[in-house]
């Protein structure tokens, strides 16, 4: 383990600071360390390529970010939570130093977690692309009034749903906005994703799992404004008869973990206020 990167969150005060002491307490253990922002993503894929390891400081957001970056160059991101919920972060601001020398000491294990690529398909050209670890989310923009969504399954038609908005979330973003709309929670080993609407109106109101191979496809239909979100970044601008295809990402977005296995369940309950 040579090269480590540490992005920091530009909008955290604590964040930068940490940061720095971080890559000199990596810098006296002979490891050669970079200081980068989590928002600087004109420089992420020349900071993050040849690194070991990407050390992110922030909350779910800043992992969410990263990992655009890390899963191109098969990078694994250890986290430690500034933010509100840490869901994805490995440790916290007071145990850090215990938990990167197991790091540095080879005592941690990697988790793959399954990402999603999602494209715009309008008059039968691909207009845009993206990469998610969470979710992708197509729904009305500032009016409140419902679209209609036509869900196609590898070519077949499965249902139709009037609804607020449709998230398509991996077991990443299964604890995030698809669970406030009332969808399962999937432990992130799963290769699954899961189809959620949002404020179902007199139509099908369930969710639906699917496996890792299917090919999802959303026709939009409405006469206002709809849009796209990307792992909760800027939407983007729909039309009527918009398609937006979801598929199993060819990246998968790589965890260095030091706690045991069953992390996910107790963090889980813990930040549902349900730990024993």
């Amino acid at each position: 383990m040579t090269r480590i990167g540490i992005l920091h969150h530009p909008k955290v005060a604590e964040s930068q600071p940490l940061a720095v002491e971080i890559e000199t307490w990596l810098t006296q253990r002979g490891v050669t360390a970079w200081i980068g922002s989590s928002y600087d993503e004109a420089r992420m894929g020349q900071l993050v390529h040849g690194s070991d390891f990407l050390v992110v400081l922030g909350g779910d957001g800043s992992l969410l970010r990263a990992a655009r970056y890390a899963c191109v160059e098969d990078v694994p991101i250890f986290g430690i939570n500034l933010g509100r919920v840490g869901f994805l972060s490995e440790a916290q601001p007071d145990d850090w130093p215990e938990k990167l020398t197991r790091l540095l000491e080879g005592d941690f294990w990697t988790e793959n977690r399954l990402m999603l690529a999602a494209r715009i398909r309008r008059n039968g050209r691909i207009l845009h692309t993206f990469s998610v670890l969470n979710d992708v989310v197509v729904g009305r923009g500032r009016q409140a009034r419902v679209v209609r969504f036509q869900l196609h399954v590898d070519g077949d038609h499965v249902t139709n749903y009037t609804a607020d908005a449709l998230i398509v979330a991996t077991p990443t973003g299964s604890t995030a906005y698809s669970m406030a709309a009332g969808g399962p929670l999937l432990p992130p080993q799963l290769p699954n994703f899961v189809v959620v609407p949002v404020a179902p109106h007199l139509t099908f109101d369930r969710a639906i799992i699917f496996h890792e191979q299917a090919e999802i496809a959303i026709t939009v239909h409405m006469d206002h404004h709809a849009y796209l979100t990307p792992d909760g970044t800027d939407g983007i601008l729909l039309e009527d008869e918009d398609v937006v295809l979801v598929t199993k990402s060819e990246n998968s977005c790589k965890f260095a973990r030091v706690e045991s296995s069953g992390y996910f369940y107790r963090r889980l309950m813990g930040r549902l206020g349900h730990s024993r």
